[in-house]
């Protein structure tokens, strides 16, 4: 038998590929749809929503000078992308923190085309995640949020993402793997992964992983360089438990409701949706909580006009709400009950009350008026951090003021002192040697970083 020319080789090519174009596509039996619409495009039209895509600018030093420029180069503006998952209606989103790390602007583009500015409200280095806010012209949708603990090995996942710029690219896959480890560099190593055989790119950081049903089930975080389609995930139930931390009244407003919770979620069947519910576990004597009368074992219901389902939902219910008189539905054993809530500033046994002199001297001199936070507020930036004072009030014109300081902002230091109660202000404004280093360097946590600036205490 004699061998094909490579010229009529490719001849049957084309006959055989003409011939296949040819052919009728056989037909539907009656009254079955053709199935070109299947779950998985059902499932991305539902969610694709809830995801956007992020845009960012950074500016990077330059290299070293060029003994032949006439003139040095000036830093570069460079541009980074990423993905996030909508967790409340009025524009939080999840992302990664290295999304959004050391950026100096961001936007947000929706599923429908429209942009928004974007802004960091939370931080965790430690953890990979932060919370960014954009003012969206109406409420968004929210993701429906799984559970990674379920998941089967071989499971169909799908990841929607900024993907090289290409925003929401849609790519699926299986999972190959649970609890993975990861070690990326020195600095960075995750715990307990999810591995995927998802076709993942840079720009899908942040970025949900969904099960066939819809849910979230992970943040994609990394892939392995070099390698064939092993990308890695953080577990929702993860993401859930480090969201809500970033965002609690506590942290972010020095206030507190008592309550310590835990998130539950069960399914009636592999392929039904995921329950969840959220109960209470503990209420600290003396708290809102407690005079409330919420009790350990209630099934918190509806906060405000929030349902909660997650423990997310429990501090988001909270913002932007008055500081008392915050509606709460529980189930207790079969019954509801309704309560009232009113959160009240964090209590610390070092901190002055805000009527002290020493709290008048604060706001004389400097022009803030500050709340102690607990050490947990501030260690997601920083290891070493022991604790800070949480601006409540800046005097408009004062010290304070001209220093660029805000509210909500989180005093870490002065000078060379850490700042974590009001004798630790009082011991630097009263300094017998203050006339000598001041203006005096001011260190601050906004946004999940830490900044600095200098300030002149009044006399």
């Amino acid at each position: 038998m004699r061998q094909l020319t490579s010229l009529t080789a490719r001849r049957l090519r084309t006959l055989i590929l003409l011939a296949a174009v040819a052919l009728p596509a056989p037909a539907a039996a009656a009254g079955e749809k053709p199935g070109r619409r299947d779950e998985l495009v059902g499932v991305v039209d539902r969610v694709k929503a809830s995801v956007v895509n992020i845009h960012s600018e950074r500016t990077v030093a330059s290299d070293a000078a060029d003994p032949f420029r006439p003139s040095p180069v000036q830093p570069q503006r460079v541009n980074g992308m990423g993905t996030g998952i909508v967790l409340d209606p009025r524009g939080y989103v999840v992302t990664n923190y290295h999304v959004v790390d050391d950026v100096q602007s961001l936007r947000v583009h929706l599923a429908d085309g429209t942009r928004c500015p974007a802004r960091v409200v939370a931080a965790d280095k430690e953890s990979d995640l932060a919370v960014i806010k954009i003012d969206p012209p109406r409420p968004l949708p929210v993701a429906a949020l799984g559970t990674a603990n379920d998941l089967m090995l071989a499971e169909t996942v799908i990841a929607i993402g900024n993907a090289y710029g290409y925003e929401h690219t849609v790519t699926v896959g299986t999972v190959s793997a649970m609890k993975r480890d990861v070690t990326l560099n020195k600095e960075v190593a995750y715990k307990s992964l999810i591995q995927t055989q998802t076709p993942i790119n840079p720009g899908n950081s942040g970025g949900p992983l969904f099960n066939k049903l819809g849910e979230v089930v992970g943040v994609n975080v990394a892939i392995r360089a070099g390698a064939q389609n092993i990308a890695f995930a953080i577990p929702v139930d993860s993401m859930i438990a480090k969201a809500a931390d970033m965002l609690s009244v506590r942290k972010r407003l020095g206030l507190r409701h008592g309550l310590a919770v835990a998130d539950h979620g069960t399914r009636d069947a592999d392929d039904t949706p995921l329950r969840r519910w959220v109960s209470v576990e503990r209420v600290e004597p003396g708290s809102p909580a407690a005079e409330a009368g919420l009790k350990t074992g209630d099934v918190l219901e509806k906060v405000g006009d929030v349902d909660v389902r997650t423990s997310i939902d429990l501090e988001r219910a909270l913002f932007e709400r008055p500081v008392k008189g915050v509606p709460v539905r529980v189930k207790r054993s079969a019954d509801a009950v309704d309560l009232t809530l009113a959160l009240q500033p964090v209590a610390s046994a070092s901190a002055a009350p805000s009527s002290s002199p020493a709290a008048e001297v604060v706001w004389r001199r400097v022009g803030v008026r500050v709340q102690p936070v607990a050490a947990d507020s501030v260690t997601g930036i920083d290891r070493q951090l022991r604790g800070g004072l949480t601006v409540l009030d800046v005097a408009t014109g004062g010290p304070a003021a001209k220093a660029g300081l805000q509210r909500g902002d989180v005093l870490i230091g002065l000078h060379q002192w850490e700042s974590i109660d009001l004798t630790n202000v009082m011991f630097v404004l009263n300094h017998k040697d203050l006339a000598t280093f001041s203006p005096f360097k001011v260190y601050f946590a906004r946004e999940g970083r830490v900044r600095e600036t200098t300030l002149t205490a009044a006399d």
